[in-house]
């Protein structure tokens, strides 16, 4: 096949999550254009059998979204022709709705179009891929399920793990050498967030018990870094790009982080996770992927499946139960201290 438009227009660990996906598009197609969003940027130019990216922000994705406008619309229109896919997949969560972006696509003249989608599409979708959404199954897995429906397979040799395009660049100026423990208390949705408080206290514990720390976080997250870090911590807050984040997460011997982007990264690069998991979101389908991982948090908390981005129960139950000495017994569970970063 020629040309294959991939549709991932929101976060980071959305993005890394298709990465399966896109592999199996690749290893058929000539190129593979990722359309994506500008939270899910970076992560794209990261994977694997990514020939180009098209950035473009999606009203009914995006979480500060931009007006429907006619020349928003018309922009990706005429970006989509220039590019002249032979095929689009447009790959999505099971509660997102793929037809607005087919009837973009198919507007801008895509011929062939395939999706999940629980509605009926009428012509906007040639490729209707239905399935049973009262099962949870792991993202990753319920868009490489989109991907073979359209033809695509992984290779012979592909395990369909999460994977980032290498070289990592070398970190260890910042980091030390390989076998610390990072910790990333930073999230893009406040319901999924453990306090900053016992962040801190989770890090005193865990360079306490002997373990080296690294905190990590984006530039606007460099006060929530340093309070974390303390005394006790190297703070990176703001000191990395997202490769160079990539290779910070590969030289750990284990990541502490709430169910967010980095998270997905650590898996990507094979490093264990202690997940600190709200239930807002179901934890089958969004907990690290096919890495060693321990799930912090109460799964049975009144906010399960709720989807909400702040927590609608006082006190945060969900992830107030979890404390410091629970990280460090997690971390002491899954960590294995690496001889260099691969």
């Amino acid at each position: 096949m020629g040309t294959v438009l991939v549709v991932r227009p929101d976060n980071a660990g959305d993005v890394l999550l298709a990465g399966p996906a896109i592999r199996a598009v690749a290893a058929r197609a000539r190129e593979v254009v990722l359309l994506a969003g500008p939270h899910g940027r970076a992560a794209a130019e990261l994977l694997p059998g990514v020939d180009r990216v098209l950035q473009w922000r999606t009203p009914w994705i995006d979480p500060e979204p931009v007006p429907v406008t006619n020349t928003h619309a018309a922009g990706l229109i005429q970006d989509v022709r220039e590019i002249a896919p032979d095929m689009a997949l447009i790959l999505t969560s099971f509660h997102q709705s793929a037809l607005p972006m087919a009837l973009l696509l198919r507007l801008a003249g895509t011929p062939r179009i395939a999706a999940i989608s629980a509605d009926y599409p009428g012509s906007l979708l040639d490729l209707r891929h239905v399935v049973d959404e009262t099962v949870d199954v792991p993202e990753a897995e319920r868009m490489l399920g989109l991907a073979c429906a359209a033809g695509f397979e992984l290779p012979p040799g592909d395990d369909g793990a999460l994977a980032v395009r290498r070289p990592l660049p070398d970190m260890e100026h910042l980091t030390g050498q390989p076998g610390y423990v990072v910790v990333h208390p930073g999230t893009t949705a406040p319901a999924r967030a453990w306090q900053p408080d016992h962040w801190a206290a989770a890090v005193g514990d865990l360079a306490a018990a002997g373990e080296r720390v690294v905190v990590t976080g984006s530039p606007g997250e460099r006060g929530l870094t340093a309070r974390v870090a303390g005394s006790h911590a190297a703070d990176l807050g703001g000191a990395t790009t997202f490769a160079e984040l990539a290779a910070v997460l590969a030289g750990a011997s284990a990541v502490v982080v709430a169910n967010t982007g980095p998270a997905h990264l650590a898996a990507a690069v094979g490093t264990p996770v202690v997940s600190l998991f709200a239930p807002v979101v179901p934890a089958a389908r969004w907990a690290p992927y096919r890495v060693p991982s321990v799930l912090l948090g109460d799964q049975d908390a009144p906010c399960r499946g709720t989807r909400a981005r702040i927590c609608p129960v006082p006190g945060h139950p969900c992830l107030s139960s979890v404390t410091g000495e629970q990280v460090v017994e997690a971390v002491r569970r899954l960590a294995v201290v690496r001889e260099g970063v691969p």
